[in-house]
């Protein structure tokens, strides 16, 4: 047989719809009550067979009664639809069932829907803060007055004392230039000129080697050298690498230290692809951390980075925080919440109220009293607690919020009870658990396959369905039902038919000799 494997919600939601008791008598009780305005109820009333469908639900009909390979009776199709089969798609509900399964309703509104988009990120120093100390000449570290990292310093603050040859010679030429231009200053113009352009270019080496304006004007007023100089931080900030070590050599461009000022920091957070059309810069941010509990930070969107994370499908996105206190560090994880713009107004049903199967998207709708609809529906963009319907749903039309999955179930049902609404006379009390959309059978287990929620049984005789005794598949209502089921077991169980040609096992359970004693007959 063909093996039909429902989704989990549906699967869930049959189990809970034969544990309410879906009986065939239940539900011609509840019929009449239920009908629409001018529905043909009266009792004995001729229905016209339009078709006959296989039993065993496979996709063949047949105009006239036959019997398929196994000797069973095709059954029959009426006009009307009240048995599912054709016609209207409704469902029709008692009142009494209605109260049961604790329906709600609520209509289609047209509103703008407003979400907010949450993202994970985390705190990073900004990059435009950020300076590394790398001295353009070679030399010697003499002495280190800033040796920890982490460690907060100012701007001009001495960091380490270096010894250089190339930085002797340049302040001796600068302080021979200096010389030779103060005792030039009465000849012509050519030497006069000529001194202090030498001055003037031995000034510039020494600025382009990072030598302060301070520490040049000691020279000039000293007017002569010294062996070692003081290299300064250029920038206020907290020392966040330090490769600098006393009494070491280094070559031009060697980076010794790097200074970060975190006054202000980034949060660079990953937004999921679904989300990236939702946000924009300028869009306010509410940021929490977990190190301070209850503490709200508030920033806004300065960039959306233009490329994709392949492997995690985000979209990073920065926010610039003011850090005065220090409190927010690089490395901590950051909880952001981010306020979308609204969009235009559209028809929109609480999210409680679709159905999704995965391929498509359904809506119960509510068209008389007692009768509901089930609506395919195109869906966009959701918030919260509401989504919005492309297509399928009206406003103002009622939809069930409450219990649907429980109304999918009996709509599914239905198609069992209609095999025996056929039969030629009421079922006796004593035959009740024949007339009943829920199925006992006895049997033995040939297979089970716990991965795609199936099970192989060889049963004896089904006297509702009027089968005869064969080896057929069946789908498991839940997983749970296989535990503890071995080849060969005897067992009973009861089913039924969700749609047509799939069967549905609810309950299982091992056969004994007072069950089998007990159940003699069925």
């Amino acid at each position: 047989m063909n093996r039909v494997l429902a989704i989990g919600a549906g699967v869930v939601a049959l189990a809970a719809a034969a544990g309410l008791g879906y009986t065939v008598g239940h539900q011609r009780g509840a019929t009449p009550n239920a009908a629409a305005p001018g529905a043909n109820a009266a009792a004995g009333t001729a229905r016209k067979i339009l078709y006959y469908r296989n039993p065993m639900g496979l996709p063949d009909t047949s105009p006239t009664p036959k019997k398929d390979p196994m000797g069973m009776d095709y059954i029959p199709v009426y006009e009307g639809g009240d048995e599912g089969e054709s016609g209207s798609s409704s469902l029709r509900l008692s009142v009494e069932k209605i109260q049961k399964l604790g329906v709600r309703t609520a209509e289609a509104k047209t509103q703008a829907l407003t979400r907010s988009v949450r993202a994970l990120g985390r705190i990073e120093v900004d990059e435009r803060r950020v300076a590394t100390v790398s001295p353009k000449f070679e030399g010697w570290v003499e002495r280190l007055h800033v040796n920890v990292t982490g460690q907060l310093v100012s701007r001009g603050q001495a960091l380490f004392d270096v010894y250089s040859p190339d930085l002797v010679s340049a302040q001796r030429e600068y302080a021979i230039a200096s010389k030779g231009n103060d005792a030039l200053k009465d000849a012509d113009g050519t030497a006069r000129e000529g001194m202090r352009g030498l001055a003037e270019a031995s000034l510039a080496r020494l600025r382009n080697w990072d030598i302060s304006e301070v520490q040049i004007k000691e020279l000039a007023q000293q007017g002569g050298t010294r062996r070692t100089l003081s290299f300064r931080s250029p920038v206020s900030g907290i020392v966040m690498e330090k490769k600098a070590v006393q009494g070491m050599r280094f070559a031009a461009g060697d980076a010794l230290y790097q200074i970060a000022d975190l006054s202000s920091v980034w949060v660079i957070a990953d937004v999921n692809e679904q989300d990236v059309g939702l946000i924009a810069p300028g869009q306010k941010a509410r940021i929490t951390i977990n190190a301070y509990p209850g503490k709200v930070f508030e920033g806004a969107i300065t960039y959306v980075y233009p490329t994709l994370n392949a492997e995690t499908r985000t979209v990073p996105v920065r926010v610039e925080l003011a850090n005065p206190g220090g409190l927010l560090k690089p490395g901590l994880f950051a909880s952001l919440e981010l306020s979308a713009a609204p969009r235009s107004p559209a028809v929109t049903v609480p999210l409680s109220s679709v159905i999704d199967s995965g391929a498509r998207q359904i809506v119960l709708v509510q068209v008389a009293e007692g009768r509901f609809e089930p609506r395919v529906v195109k869906l966009g963009s959701r918030s919260e607690s509401d989504v919005e319907v492309l297509d399928g749903v009206k406003a103002g039309e009622p939809v069930v919020t409450s219990a649907n999955f429980l109304i999918d179930a009996e709509s599914n049902l239905k198609a069992a009870v209609s095999g025996f609404g056929a039969q030629p006379s009421a079922p006796k009390a004593k035959d009740a658990a024949s007339a009943s959309a829920v199925h006992h059978g006895e049997g033995r287990i040939e297979a089970v396959d716990a991965a795609s929620g199936s099970i192989s049984l060889a049963h004896q005789p089904i006297a509702s369905l009027k089968w005869p005794a064969m080896t057929m598949d069946f789908v498991l209502a839940n997983a749970s039902l296989s535990n503890g089921l071995k080849v060969g077991a005897a067992v009973q169980f009861d089913f039924v038919e969700r749609q047509p040609g799939e069967w549905v096992v609810t309950t299982i359970k091992p056969l004994n000799a007072d069950d089998a004693a007990a159940h003699k007959g069925h």
